[in-house]
């Protein structure tokens, strides 16, 4: 309330009747005689004179600072008077970015208001986060007020979530940022880039932990597979004369390998190492393959050591220093990679190995033309190579040339008719271009191939083709059904467990799409492809908080998901 300008002598003469009278507040007598009526009239312009004029905070535009013996007297409509006073001068303070006055405003309001306000602790929280430094543990308490008063106050969300991030409280955060985008129904720019921050620290820093704590492990063995399947086949290392106990388990390592038994393949390569080889090539090419397991199982820095002691043993190894260039990509160094791959020139210009891996780094760098400049090279030199053929039609499909690269897929199939790569890659082509039939007939010529052979059996094939049936008719059983059976072959196939996640989400199966993310994040290999798993896990894990919070917009979720 602002007071009259009689206010300092209307605070005397009640000073003065008070001490003439002896009389406690509670039991007032005026001072002369009276009747009732009077005596009632008295004590009510007395009540009202000392509320409207004592107990004034210094410094605060005359705006009383009640206490609670003050607002137990007033009245419900006096209290609500008095809070929207209160409010209307912090919000004037905040304009003036006097952040400690509106801040005092507020908890004035607060205290004196008969009915809480969810805007007071809000407003006050933004008070808080313009302090300097920030004090964001109070944003967060007063926000909680806030929001236990109005669970759709986005203001109140989208402070705490700040606060919560800048403390590093990232979980809670991206639960409140993924709460403000979807009771925004998504409209929000600024809220669905603040979700993906959040996302990628979280995720970022959530795998950067896992990394450090994970015991170093081989992928899976179609992975391994595929790697060591992306170099030309080599004859097994002639053994010296006077052979030792090392290389005759050298030996055994490289037979291990040919039988695609890679564990005991490492195991026995480690074994060679530590016995003592006595021919440096053999010495060589024992570094160059533990270097490869070490590359595969993500120790970057082993790889990397391993495979410079095998380039200063044997300088024309040119597999290594084609393996030295992909550790360099892996450390963001291209042109140390590129550099790499001259050197390997240098020792043999007619090595189809080096341009096809070349071929490879380009391609991730998105540089088609040059790509399929390399993937040629590669098949004028060995013609027999079936993934140069089948590299050279997808970096042609990438780069525009459609009818080219039908062409290349066309004379791969005719010259690989027993291989399943040509039909699989050929099928997602296809399938990126919606012709489903085609790509689905192409998808279980692939699996046919693949059930004639000896196993493991690859089965990208089979996932290919319930993302294709799953594309074409939405057909969700048999989708799944393709998924599993992958996984039945091989549980640790990241695609059929990436695939059945989404499938899951698609179907509103929260559960199991939590766990198969789980599964993917377990199964990732490198970093970056850990952080894609989590982003997923962390984005539907928020979205089943949201749930729990608001269960009356569990329908409303579905729907807007289905229509972005």
């Amino acid at each position: 309330m602002v007071l009259s300008s009689r206010s300092a002598s209307r605070r005397q003469r009640l000073q003065r009747r008070k001490v003439s009278c002896n009389a406690s507040q509670s039991q007032q007598r005026p001072c002369g005689g009276g009747s009732l009526v009077g005596i009632t009239a008295a004590r009510s312009f007395n009540l009202r004179r000392y509320i409207s004029s004592v107990h004034f905070s210094e410094g605060a535009d005359e705006v009383p600072n009640y206490t609670a013996e003050d607002i137990a007297r007033m009245s419900e409509e006096e209290r609500t008077k008095a809070a929207a006073s209160l409010k209307a001068k912090g919000n004037a303070a905040y304009q003036q970015r006097k952040f400690a006055t509106a801040i005092d405003y507020y908890t004035r309001a607060i205290a004196v208001t008969p009915k809480p306000e969810p805007v007071f602790y809000s407003n006050r929280a933004a008070c808080y986060v313009n302090l300097n430094p920030p004090q964001n543990d109070k944003v967060i308490e007063d926000c909680d007020k806030a929001l236990a008063l109005d669970k759709n106050y986005l203001k109140a969300l989208n402070r705490r979530a700040t606060a919560l991030e800048a403390l590093d409280r990232l979980e809670e955060a991206l639960r409140d940022f993924t709460a403000a985008a979807i009771l925004d129904k998504f409209q929000s720019i600024t809220a669905a880039e603040s979700v993906e921050r959040v996302l990628k620290k979280l995720a970022t820093k959530k795998a950067q932990e896992i990394f450090a704590s994970r015991e170093k492990r081989l992928p899976s063995h179609m992975f391994t597979s595929a790697y060591f399947g992306a170099f030309r086949p080599r004859p097994l290392p002639e053994l010296p004369e006077n052979h030792t106990t090392g290389d005759n388990t050298l030996r055994m390592a490289f037979e291990a390998l040919q039988a695609s038994d890679y564990a005991h393949a490492f195991t026995l390569v480690n074994e060679a190492i530590e016995q003592g080889i006595s021919w440096d090539s053999g010495k060589a090419e024992a570094l160059n393959l533990r270097g490869t397991f070490k590359f595969l199982m993500m120790d970057i820095d082993g790889a990397k050591e391993d495979f410079l002691k095998s380039i200063e043993l044997q300088p024309s190894l040119t597999q290594t220093w084609v393996k030295i260039a992909s550790v360099y990509m892996e450390q963001g160094d291209p042109k140390k990679a590129f550099e790499c791959f001259e050197e390997a020139i240098k020792h043999n210009p007619n090595d189809p190995d080096i341009y096809y891996h070349r071929g490879q780094v380009l391609f991730i760098m998105n540089e088609f033309g040059d790509a399929a400049e390399n993937y040629t090279k590669s098949t004028e030199l060995d013609d027999k190579f079936v993934f140069s053929h089948i590299q050279l039609a997808v970096a042609q499909y990438k780069s525009g040339n459609l009818a080219n690269s039908m062409a290349t897929f066309r004379r791969t199939l005719k010259a690989f008719p027993d291989r399943s790569e040509p039909q699989n890659y050929y099928g997602e082509l296809l399938l990126d271009q919606q012709r489903y039939p085609d790509a689905i007939e192409k998808f279980d010529r692939a699996i046919e191939i693949e059930r004639a052979k000896p196993p493991p059996m690859n089965v990208l094939p089979l996932v290919n083709k319930g993302l294709a049936l799953f594309q074409w008719k939405q057909d969700v059983e048999a989708a799944e059904k393709c998924c599993q059976e992958a996984l039945e072959i091989d549980p640790e196939c990241e695609a059929a467990v990436a695939t059945l996640a989404q499938l899951s989400l698609q179907q509103g199966k929260i559960d199991v799409a939590l766990k198969m993310f789980d599964r993917q994040s377990q199964l990732a290999r490198s970093e970056p492809e850990l952080v894609s798993a989590l982003t997923y896990q962390y984005a539907t894990e928020a979205q089943v908080e949201f749930m729990k919070t608001y269960p009356e917009m569990a329908a409303q979720l579905g729907q807007m998901a289905r229509m972005m």
